[in-house]
């Protein structure tokens, strides 16, 4: 089995702030999110140079907190807000911001969580909870999350009950719908069926103790490895549904008091916030890249720079890898 130590990893980039999601193309690109100066998207080099892409105009909301997002084939990024006001915004290279999905049903979106573009061109939108305050969702019994989708017929809710939705993305095969709830403490999975309406709701795995899942990425021989806000744990499901702990920075006090409040409903993001203070800085996401896709790179809540390392199984070719 494969396992990490805090030797294996190397970085990249400096100065970000809040890189929850990156993204890595075949051409050697990398991106990440990054919340400074009104927010946008940093492009990192490997002599550490760093090129921020921010929005200056167009629609731009007064708290845009840049969080999930995709590269678009015409080198935009589309971007989930996990601000207050939420929603999701297309960025250009240029600077330009447009709003891309403000409202669903006649309701105003709130702090968005993720903007996937699959394969085909479509978008599937992960919203955690439609509480104001997020904070009251992060409890093990609530389930009021849901996905959007958006294609020829225009945006609707395709999932919902889902315990705080994270991260979603349609698997290399094209027929599923993978979606993480964190609070759930699960990933599940939806049959994509004609006019793409989705099938009911598959447990795929159901995480143990301390585990808090946020990211995840496909890799070439049917696994998954996912990533653990809190306890900084990188976790890979094997195709027969067994997990194996690839990676464990966590602090086993912060992971017992996280536990501990996650049973009793007494979670809070005060635990959210704590889990900092090591090599990953609260680790979000996790994606691959490089010229083999062997080299996995880690999104982190805290940190200023990305952490990567190499893996011994390549990632499936993401959506996004020739743009």
């Amino acid at each position: 089995m494969f396992t990490l130590t805090e030797s294996d990893f190397s970085f990249i980039g400096r100065g970000l702030r809040r890189p929850e999601c990156v993204v890595a193309t075949k051409k050697g690109d990398l991106f990440a999110s990054h919340a400074a100066d009104g927010g946008g998207i940093a492009k990192l080099y490997g002599d550490g140079r760093m090129e921020v892409i921010l929005a200056k105009s167009g629609d731009i909301p007064e708290d845009f907190i840049p969080n999930g997002y995709s590269l678009m084939p015409d080198g935009s990024f589309l971007i989930a807000n996990v601000g207050e006001e939420g929603g999701i915004f297309q960025l250009c290279r240029d600077g330009v911001m447009k709003a891309f999905l403000t409202e669903i049903d006649g309701h105003k979106l709130p702090a968005c969580n993720f903007a996937n573009r699959d394969e085909v061109g479509r978008i599937w939108i992960s919203v955690s909870t439609w509480l104001f305050n997020r904070d009251e969702a992060f409890k093990k019994d609530h389930a009021d999350g849901f996905v959007i989708l958006v294609d020829n017929k225009g945006p609707r809710i395709v999932a919902h009950d889902i315990g705080f939705t994270n991260e979603n993305k349609v698997d290399p095969s094209g027929r599923w719908l993978y979606v993480h709830e964190t609070m759930g403490r699960s990933i599940c999975r939806f049959e994509i069926r004609e006019d793409n309406v989705l099938g009911p709701r598959e447990t795929v795995a159901e995480y143990g103790e301390a585990i808090f899942p946020d990211g995840f990425e496909f890799d070439s021989e049917g696994g998954i490895w996912c990533t653990s806000v809190v306890s900084n744990r990188i976790v890979r499901i094997a195709p027969d549904g067994s997990q194996h702990k690839v990676f464990d920075g966590g602090n086993t006090d912060l992971c017992s008091r996280a536990e501990a409040a996650y049973q009793s409903d007494t979670y809070t993001r005060a635990l959210l916030n704590q889990g900092h203070d090591n090599i990953l800085g609260n680790c979000a996401s996790i994606g691959f890249g490089g010229p083999d896709l062997c080299t996995c790179y880690v999104g982190s809540l805290a940190s200023d720079r990305i952490a990567c390392f190499r893996s011994p199984v390549a990632g499936a070719v993401p959506p996004h890898w020739e743009f």
